[in-house]
């Protein structure tokens, strides 16, 4: 059974930081596009931020783009997710996710697409006040 093991959640005002962690086994680590996911409540699941073991095929969500960053740890396994200049409708759930990589349009990349991740991790709440 695959395990995603996040840490790193909590409370914060806006405008600040928060730092996620995932972390798999090797053999997902090396073969999966992996990262982050979040739900709202009343909203649908969506994609964060995701990207391969060496930095590549990243995917940032339009809504997080220059506030959000993923990045890779290979010796730990562990993927992280910087949140910095947090806002209130950051607020959700985050999960971890580790799934295949899809090849589109002549390239490999790693989908935004919720049914193309395998695994979840149990989710981390991300709590940002005004």
């Amino acid at each position: 059974q695959v395990q995603l093991v996040e840490s790193g959640g909590g409370s914060v005002q806006a405008g600040g930081s928060l730092r996620l962690s995932c972390t798999a086994s090797v053999v997902v680590y090396s073969t999966s596009c992996m990262g982050w996911f979040r739900q709202a409540p009343g909203k649908e699941r969506e994609a964060v931020a995701v990207g391969w073991s060496d930095g590549t095929m990243t995917y940032y969500a339009d809504s997080v783009k220059g506030r959000f960053t993923i990045s890779q740890h290979n010796a730990k396994n562990t993927v992280y997710l910087q949140m910095n200049s947090l806002k209130p409708e950051d607020t959700a759930m985050y999960y971890c996710v580790a799934g295949a990589r899809w090849f589109d349009g002549g390239r490999w990349s790693c989908p935004s697409v919720t049914s193309m991740y395998n695994y979840w991790g149990q989710g981390t709440q991300v709590t940002v006040s005004s």
